[in-house]
């Protein structure tokens, strides 16, 4: 594999600087660092502060949609440009926010920064796919683990920022950071032309490539969203929370912090480790066992405390880095690789219908015990729907 990467060097040249965008658009998975410091600077409810999250991931699908159909159109690199200028817009305008209409975090962070994050994350990845036909598991895994990685390193360059500077200089500062960063590399951000195809992009694209309407009518694009959507809820429920559950799990303030970069690193890998893992055992197998981990662990989590619950917190994370890096390739795999972008998006609905519904559908639910069997139960689900995928698809080549 190896080998044949570094002959690649077109492909490396958008790599590279693609894995330091995604690097910064991971910003959407550091919420739960702001959400103490939002609630107190706006006086509005803690809670009411969590769902920005769930408003900024369901429109990061939402940009995965959109920019996937303008992506043949507009081109990687305007779509990129498009998505991370609206990152920073969204930022700018978040600090901005006044007490009196709190509100407009939702719209400031979460709608507009989460549809530019979706854009350009989209433009991304469907150009590495396309630029390492013959490595797209690394390729895909590469640029999804760099935007996991963004928590790592910035969960505690903001919690210093806003000790030092405030949420609002906080908000500006990442604001500039992001706006300097998408112009000075958007446009390495492009799809290969016809002169750069390999045998290897010929041989997928030989396969029947699925329009986007094709897609929605089969019924494997049913069976990978519900997947998706059951498998991701356990960490939209965590996510967020992640600072608060803490202390009621025996963790310190210290280590609530470092809980937050444990599951930046376990999500990075996740997104690196499930597709090379899929690359040898198949995708089916992958998010079949990825989901089913998910499960155990949130049924696990009912009793755990201290590092245990430190130690499961991590491998959910890990196995929800490892379905946003192995559904792309799903996507590829059953529908082509020449619509990916905007049938990869369409999937992502179960993704936004995760972020949206479950964290505001189980607020009802006041005990964590009971939080933590229905999560796992979601879970089991989406790896039962995968097994029907996988008899699905067996019955098909016999």
């Amino acid at each position: 594999m190896a080998g044949s990467l570094s002959k690649n060097k077109q492909g490396l040249r958008m790599l590279i600087p693609g894995c330091v965008l995604q690097l910064f658009l991971g910003i959407l998975y550091v919420w739960s660092v702001f959400v103490a410091p939002v609630s107190e600077k706006l006086a509005w409810d803690i809670n009411q502060v969590k769902l920005t999250s769930s408003f900024m991931l369901s429109f990061f699908v939402v940009g995965i949609l959109v920019g996937g159909r303008l992506l043949p159109k507009l081109g990687a690199q305007k779509v990129t440009l498009g998505g991370g200028l609206m990152l920073a817009a969204g930022m700018l305008a978040a600090a901005f926010v006044p007490p009196g209409a709190p509100w407009l975090i939702f719209v400031t962070y979460g709608v507009v920064g989460g549809f530019g994050v979706g854009a350009a994350y989209n433009a991304i990845i469907s150009s590495a796919q396309k630029w390492f036909p013959q490595n797209r598991g690394f390729a895909t895994g590469v640029t999804v683990c760099a935007f996991g990685f963004s928590t790592v390193i910035f969960a505690p360059l903001i919690e210093w920022l806003i000790k030092g500077y405030g949420v609002k200089i906080s908000f500006l500062i990442l604001s500039a950071a992001f706006f300097t960063v998408v112009v000075a590399l958007y446009s390495f951000i492009k799809l290969p032309d016809a002169a750069a195809a390999s045998p290897a992009s010929e041989a997928l694209l030989a396969k029947k490539q699925f329009t986007l309407k094709q897609t929605l009518a089969s019924k494997e694009f049913y069976l990978l969203t519900f997947s998706l959507m059951l498998g991701t809820a356990a960490f939209f429920i965590l996510n967020p929370s992640l600072k608060t559950l803490a202390p009621e799990r025996g963790l310190n303030g210290a280590m609530g912090t470092a809980l937050v970069m444990v599951t930046g690193v376990a999500n990075a890998l996740g997104r690196l480790a499930v597709p090379l893992l899929s690359d040898k055992i198949g995708r089916n197998w992958g998010a079949l066992c990825t989901i089913a981990v998910t499960s155990i662990c949130a049924a696990t989590m009912c009793f755990a405390q201290s590092y245990l619950f430190m130690g499961l917190v991590a491998v959910t994370a890990f196995c929800y880095g490892g379905f946003s890096g192995i559904y792309p390739l799903l996507a590829a795999d059953y529908f082509g690789i020449k619509n990916v972008a905007s049938n990869y998006g369409a999937i992502m609905v179960g993704f936004a219908l995760s972020a949206l519904l479950f964290p505001i559908g189980l607020r009802v639910i006041t005990g964590d015990t009971q939080k933590f069997i229905v999560l796992a139960i979601l879970a089991a689900v989406g790896a039962s729907l995968v097994v029907v995928l996988m008899i699905s698809k067996k019955k098909k080549a016999a």
